[in-house]
């Protein structure tokens, strides 16, 4: 009898053990199904899409495609340009069989596994290469592996299983994807991708509502699910990685809202924007919340707020997600801006650290998001900045931000995932060769805010920001599915000089050219040669 009961023990044991087993794939998992399917994940066609590969180029290839950028005196940035580059095409990766995955894409450098939070960072300076390669197709592979409700984790290994269960408190996040795929068609006009891609956004922004929300719906995360890993932001006895610590999280909740916005928005490009109304109405609930729970008029910037309706007092990099939404009215924005500029906070000797200086976990040396200075973050401040008019701020950032990759690019000969915020240094154990999110700087920001060109094909515009005063200018600019524009600027005296230009281009634009103090001038460009101002 005492046998049979042990027999029948283990046998149970064992049972226990293999239900308790994650098998590869998003599907094939021991739990009893709960799914609720949302209409918007049937019209989703990369989840029956086959798998593709595109042969990876060469980088000698490579520099024959990709935009062309010139620097009289300064080839050392030009060539950290195209360092990046190499280091970016080297980690083209292409779909195991069988993995589900759909498209090749750009490895993030880290584990060998597909996050979210990267890839959609890393779209941001992948789509100057669209004619070399289709790395906007990284994320089709978060579209392909989207639940029947919705959900889409946010880490994917290379087999195509998931690494999270979907209720897991770590499970997905940050959902920036809408915001990466409207860039991309600003970018590039690319129409029929908005409309493949629309069912799978609104389905992943619905999950959200339905699983990330308090009663009073405001939206919670955790460490791992707003990217931030260990930042300190919940209140003591709850762990600082792994628990929602009970909170509404600020910046899921600016970040939702500009979901909600890009989707209205992708949403109009498409004539779909009526079968999304309710998201307009969840901005007006999100901006009157935000603005009277989570703003601080005392300390003039925005907080997360714990379960008593207290306000946190850590002041994060989270908050300037503000500056990429109409959130704020001016004398709010205002006063958020001005603390990018206090020494005692952001201004630091590597700007824009993730935690103020003012903390008590500030740690010299990032220590992770303790501090650190993270490329993807400091690329959403910048961006944010120049489209709310904070040009001298923007300007600032980006000179010191760049300046110093460069430095540490030169004193070590790579990039990391993340650089220490008082000293011209990585972080602490940053991971080097890091092409993921470390090619904003060296690629998206030296063109946008140091050459400081910036185009919208939607809008038929191209800006620039003219501040060097050395010839200098790009070549092979990619505007549109079928524009390709060279831009050069000739040498000047000082920088309150009117620029003389010369264009070459294959598509008519709108050309605004800014320079001196607050000079400026718009011109239509039908055809090549010089551009009187």
């Amino acid at each position: 009898m005492r046998k049979t009961i042990i027999t029948c023990c283990l046998l149970a044991f064992s049972a226990l053990a293999f239900a308790q087993e994650l098998k590869s794939g998003p599907y094939d998992l021991p739990y009893k199904n709960t799914y609720v399917k949302n209409i918007f994940v049937a019209e989703n066609a990369y989840r029956s899409m086959p798998s593709h590969t595109v042969p990876s180029p060469s980088f000698d290839a490579a520099k024959k495609v990709l935009p062309a950028p010139f620097w009289e005196g300064h080839q050392t940035e030009v060539d950290m340009y195209w360092h990046a580059w190499k280091i970016a095409v080297g980690n083209i990766r292409q779909p195991q069989e069988g993995s589900g995955l759909v498209s090749p894409y750009l490895d993030v450098a880290y584990n060998g596994n597909l996050f979210m939070w990267d890839d959609s960072f890393m779209m941001l300076f992948a789509r100057y290469g669209y004619r070399l390669f289709p790395f906007q197709g990284t994320l089709d592979n978060f579209y392909a592996k989207q639940h029947q409700d919705g959900f889409i984790c946010r880490e994917i290994r290379a087999d195509g299983s998931d690494c999270f269960e979907r209720y897991d408190p770590v499970s997905t996040g940050p959902n920036l994807l809408p915001w990466a795929e409207l860039l991309y068609y600003k970018q590039f006009g690319d129409l029929e991708r908005l409309h493949r891609v629309f069912p799978a956004l609104v389905a992943y922004a619905q999950w959200w509502k339905l699983n990330r929300t308090w009663p009073d719906g405001t939206y919670w995360s955790s460490g791992w699910g707003t990217g931030m890993d260990n930042m300190p932001r919940v209140p003591e006895g709850y762990n600082q990685i792994f628990s929602n610590g009970h909170m509404s999280w600020l910046d899921a909740n600016l970040q939702q809202y500009l979901v909600n916005d890009c989707l209205m928005q992708i949403g109009f490009y498409i004539e779909r924007w009526q079968e999304i109304e309710e998201m307009e109405e969840e901005m007006k609930f999100l901006k009157a919340w935000i603005n009277e729970h989570m703003w601080d008029p005392a300390t003039g910037f925005l907080y997360d707020v714990y379960a008593d309706g207290s306000r946190s007092a850590v002041k994060g990099i989270a908050a300037f997600w503000a500056l990429q939404t109409d959130i704020l009215a001016k004398d709010r924005q205002d006063a958020l801006v001005a603390h990018l500029s206090n020494p005692d906070e952001f201004a630091r000797t590597h700007r824009v650290p993730s935690l103020s200086a003012d903390h008590k976990k500030y740690n010299p040396n990032g220590r992770y998001w303790q501090g650190g200075v993270w490329p993807g973050v400091n690329y959403m401040v910048l961006d944010g900045l120049w489209k709310k008019g904070y040009r001298r701020e923007a300007r600032e950032v980006a000179d010191n931000h760049y300046g110093n990759v460069f430095a540490v690019w030169k004193n070590t000969g790579t990039f990391w995932e993340y650089y220490a915020p008082e000293a011209v240094d990585p972080g602490f154990m940053a991971r080097k060769d890091f092409v993921g999110w470390a090619g904003l700087p060296p690629i998206a920001e030296f063109i946008e805010c140091i050459l400081g060109i910036r185009s919208d094909y939607s809008a038929g515009t191209v800006e620039w920001d003219l501040r060097q005063v050395e010839a200098h200018g790009i070549e092979r600019y990619p505007f549109g599915p079928d524009g390709v524009i060279g831009l050069k600027a000739a040498k000047r005296k000082s920088a309150a000089d009117k620029p003389v230009i010369t264009v070459s281009t294959n598509v008519p634009f709108t050309l605004t050219v800014l320079w001196g103090e607050g000079e400026s001038k718009t011109v239509q460009v039908t055809k090549s040669g010089k551009i009187k101002l």
